[in-house]
């Protein structure tokens, strides 16, 4: 059985992600000729069409987007492979590419990069940040190594970490009369008073379900596309909402008139690493967890 190459797989990903033969010739350092001899030699060998091709515009086939997908994971697995028989035999060196969701990177990366980067200063670090259904994807289709997120969520085809609780806090402004922080009884809010990301980011749900909000009447009509947007508002005075403890001390409260306030400790979501099922680099996955969970303690 005649098997693709490693360079025609490589080349097949480049033209995905660049969309054009001619940049994606360019960006691989190799001959527009010689990079469409390598995908039309891929098609025969996979007797399928993986590209309609026009004058003006390539398009991938459905067929050929699940090729990527596969063909990003076999990339990963041999680049891996050469890492692990290589000169870099030491754990957690080399590339690692990090997905992290928006509601954890402005506060922990800060903390946590410069003592990964003094600590294993061989390995390169490459950071995505968006929200868990994207990097998640993104880990499934080979682009990502491993996900730094919020938990509970369904990841399908990954095993996780656990790292630490992250507790919620009552946030309001200062000088708000929509709450009394230190004697909060969810049943005085007023209608409309809680205000929450938008629908698509994990908090939401998290703090909905650990803050044990079942009365919709509570929540605010108005949603934040971000967690700067959703401080702002709180700062505004148009409603209080629940941040995650690590957020206490960010540059994202400091000036700004936003308190926070201690709630039920039962109230927490779970953070946590992911990565895909039978991983050969889940040894390393652990030993960074550890080191992250250790600079938590020590705090």
């Amino acid at each position: 059985m005649r098997l693709p190459t490693i360079r025609q797989l490589q080349y097949f990903v480049a033209l995905c992600e660049h969309g054009h033969f001619g940049r994606a010739a360019d960006a691989s350092f190799v001959s527009q000729s010689a990079f469409s001899t390598a995908i039309k030699d891929l098609e025969s060998l996979l007797d399928i069409q993986l590209v309609d091709r026009t004058n003006r515009q390539v398009t991938i086939t459905a067929t050929g987007q699940e090729v990527a997908t596969q063909a990003r994971l076999v990339i990963r697995d041999a680049e891996s492979l050469v890492e692990m028989t290589g000169d870099r035999r030491l754990p957690l060196t080399g590339e690692l590419r990090l997905g992290v969701i928006p509601t954890i990177a402005p506060f922990m990366l800060p903390v946590i990069l410069p003592k990964i980067r003094k600590s294993y200063p061989d390995l390169r670090l490459f950071l995505v940040e968006d929200q868990t259904a994207v990097i998640h994807q993104k880990l499934l289709s080979g682009e990502l190594d491993l996900l730094l997120l919020a938990l509970p969520f369904d990841l399908r085809s990954a095993e996780t970490m656990h790292l630490f609780e992250d507790r919620f806090l009552l946030a309001a402004n200062a000088k708000t009369r929509r709450v009394s922080p230190d004697n909060y009884r969810f049943n005085r809010l007023d209608a409309e008073s809680i205000l929450l990301l938008e629908d698509g980011h994990c908090l939401r749900d998290h703090a909905l379900a650990a803050c044990k909000i079942r009365n919709t009447e509570k929540l605010s009509r108005f949603a934040a596309s971000s967690l700067l947007t959703l401080i702002e508002m709180v700062d505004a005075d148009l409603g209080i909402t629940f941040l995650p403890e690590m957020a206490v001390g960010s540059s994202l409260l400091k000036s700004t008139n936003v308190k926070t306030y201690q709630v039920d400790e039962k109230s927490h979501r779970d953070i946590g690493l992911a990565w895909r099922k039978n991983s050969a680099r889940v040894a390393e996955f652990r030993l960074l967890g550890d080191f992250i969970r250790n600079l938590r303690m020590k705090r």
